[in-house]
């Protein structure tokens, strides 16, 4: 090979080609640097977070499957190096799902794009990929206004076509229990109930519901302490308050859903004094 012919070849791409091929079927290179900035987490990032070119991730089992998503653990690490682990949450192609969010979610809906719903509603090839997309976009968004707001949630990592990676909730490679599974004694209730008016007040005063905010959608780490820290999740449905004609009805259900699990529980809370104080937030 003549030295012409040996500076024409592109070596670092034969050398990612050569290490492609040793990657196993659950894993790839870390999709972080792939990404346009729009689409990754908020600044500042948090220390733990893993953004070497030269991390693998590593699809280490499924953590979940629900009616329009599945939620994955990834480990994302350089090989003998730092690593950490991630939830990859993977929306379904909208004939794949086993449920479509009523349209009473998405009225007053702000910025959306008259030509991309045109084309959903026909169903075109355009509109099926739009689709597809729209609720990972809309849940990534969600997660980022609400992590800067303070709001308990997992640090939204990135987001590519229909799959988020966000912060694994966990204990080691355990997944953190829903509020639903939890027992907590008397102390622990209060503190997470203080927890729960905390960050409903906050949804209130950036004018946005949950939606569809329930025992079974926040999850608890911490339970063995005295101090459990209560993480809400599952937002790509969340409304504003102001706009969709149905926001406070389903801000009062949100309140009644978790009130209601408190009393049950044995902590004597509202779900209307919550509404009120949610309400005085957003105006």
């Amino acid at each position: 090979m003549s030295s012409q012919e040996h500076a024409a070849v592109d070596w670092a791409a034969l050398q990612y080609i050569a290490l492609s091929e040793d990657l196993g079927s659950d894993q790839r290179w870390s999709t972080w640097r792939s990404v346009d900035r729009s689409s990754r987490g908020p600044k500042p990032r948090p220390g733990w977070l893993v953004t070497s070119e030269a991390a693998l991730d590593t699809e280490l089992g499924l953590l979940k499957t629900g009616k329009e998503a599945d939620v994955f653990l990834i480990e994302r690490a350089v090989p003998g190096a730092e690593s950490c682990l991630l939830a990859a949450k993977r929306y379904r192609a909208a004939e794949h799902r086993l449920f479509h969010r009523a349209s009473s979610y998405t009225e007053g809906r702000r910025g959306r794009d008259s030509r991309e719903n045109r084309a959903v509603r026909l169903k075109s090839g355009f509109g099926r990929q739009i689709e597809a997309t729209r609720w990972s976009q809309a849940e990534f968004a969600t997660l980022k206004q609400l992590w800067t707001a303070g709001v308990r949630v997992p640090y939204p990592v990135q987001v590519d076509g229909g799959e988020i990676l966000m912060e694994f909730i966990g204990d080691g490679r355990a997944a953190a229990p829903r509020l639903a599974q939890t027992d907590p004694d008397p102390d622990q209730l209060r503190w997470l109930w203080a927890q729960v008016v905390e960050a409903m007040i906050t949804f209130g005063s950036l004018q946005l519901v949950h939606g569809d905010l329930s025992p079974f959608n926040v999850l608890v780490r911490g339970m063995d302490g005295l101090e459990p820290e209560l993480v809400i999740i599952d937002v790509p449905q969340v409304l504003d308050l102001v706009s969709n004609p149905n926001g406070v009805d389903f801000l009062h259900r949100d309140c009644r859903n978790l009130a209601d699990w408190f009393v049950r529980k044995g902590l004597p809370v509202d779900a209307d004094v919550l509404l009120a104080e949610v309400l005085g937030a957003a105006w």
